[in-house]
């Protein structure tokens, strides 16, 4: 075997190497971000324009599996209550318990414990207001004030007024966070800026990015190590046809 011959054998079993590297560290990747997306999230269908601009009915979103105790003020919720039908349902919190919430103050706007709110999803509303009807509500410890993004048809806390509870819903009726839009693609859902500003901040988002980052990218790596080993090859003869070719042409001058 010549020296050339040796070299590209070595070249070989090392492009061989990083191939099946790249392709094992790719379904790791791969499979891993699928499966910890599946202990993590759920998908949810839409029901109803409530949430609209938000999450529009029939939009498939994920969400994040989160305990009641973990949710904070700004979040978009799933949540089953049975006085609320007991069925799943799609709402935002704006109070959480001890909080007073009341509207509208002299510029439309929701009032958290005295402190205006601006709420960007509401300014296509009818007048900018919040809510049409004005209203207030003391939130009972452990318990959620919710309300739709869509003000002027959203059934919701507001209905439920002369409840008990003042239309509250227990954190325990809490299932999950909404973290983005799926289909249509829709990206994440943050949480608005005005409701960091009051005690307690809102929720950290979750690991939705990092996850879809770890199947794009385990993706790519198994691709791109499928296909290494072929296209180097392919290179090498080629390469070595030329070579070839050139001694002949040589050969013969």
């Amino acid at each position: 075997m010549s020296t050339t011959e040796r070299k590209n054998s070595g070249h070989g079993r090392l492009d061989s190497v990083l191939s099946g590297l790249a392709v094992a560290v790719g379904c790791v990747l791969f499979l891993g971000g699928f499966v910890w997306a599946a202990v993590e999230y759920r998908p949810y269908t839409v029901p109803t324009n409530s949430m609209d601009p938000t999450v529009k009915a029939g939009d498939r979103v994920l969400a994040q599996r989160i305990s009641g105790g973990d949710v904070r003020r700004g979040d978009v919720v799933v949540f089953t209550d049975s006085e609320w039908g007991d069925l799943p349902m799609v709402k935002r919190v704006v109070g959480v318990g001890g909080d007073t919430i009341s509207c509208c103050d002299a510029s439309g706007r929701l009032t958290v414990n005295g402190k205006p709110v601006e709420e960007p999803y509401v300014r296509g509303m009818l007048g900018g207001r919040a809510s049409l009807t004005d209203f207030d509500a003391t939130v009972p410890e452990g318990q959620l004030f919710l309300l739709g993004d869509e003000r002027s048809g959203s059934l919701d806390s507001r209905v439920h007024l002369q409840d008990p509870t003042q239309g509250s819903v227990p954190r325990t009726a809490v299932d999950a966070r909404v973290d983005a839009v799926a289909w249509p693609l829709g990206g994440m859902i943050g949480r608005p800026a005005a409701f960091a500003a009051l005690p307690g901040g809102v929720s950290a988002p979750g690991p939705l990015e990092p996850l879809v980052a770890a199947v794009v990218g385990g993706a790519l790596l198994i691709f791109g190590g499928a296909a290494y080993g072929p296209v180097v090859q392919l290179i090498s003869k080629r390469r070595r046809s030329d070579t070839r070719g050139d001694g002949a042409s040589a050969h013969v001058a």
